[in-house]
């Protein structure tokens, strides 16, 4: 459980870090459709920062297997879609955007997951 809670503070703290540098290090300085991006990056990073909440707290109901599968996938999730999202939102650069939605696939990999360890709480 301690893993998930350090997990899900340290990305609660990056995903209001990188929010607040999108909202006011990048306005102005980039485009609309790459400021757009990285507010969607740092928004699902916020999400699955607290999704890990969850895991931690399943984590202390279940041994299951599931439970860690999920906050991997929430991690892997987190750092191919949010940082593929903040790459582009930053840079301009297309060049990581194939990795968004395994991203993607991870997030509802990792919800799917937490699904089965809640399942098996007796």
């Amino acid at each position: 459980m301690k893993i998930w809670l350090l997990l899900a503070a340290a990305n609660g703290f990056l995903s209001v870090g990188l929010g607040a540098f999108g909202a006011h290090g990048l306005k102005g300085k980039v485009g609309e459709v790459e400021l757009a991006a990285f507010e969607t990056g740092a928004q699902y990073h916020m999400y699955h920062a607290l999704a890990l909440l969850a895991v931690a707290w399943l984590a202390t109901l279940t041994h299951s297997m599931s439970v860690t599968i999920a906050g991997s996938a929430f991690i892997t999730g987190i750092l191919l879609f949010s940082g593929s999202l903040y790459v582009l939102g930053a840079t301009g650069s297309r060049t990581l955007v194939l990795l968004t939605p395994l991203g993607g696939t991870a997030f509802l990999i990792g919800w799917l997951c937490l699904a089965v360890a809640a399942r098996r709480i007796d």
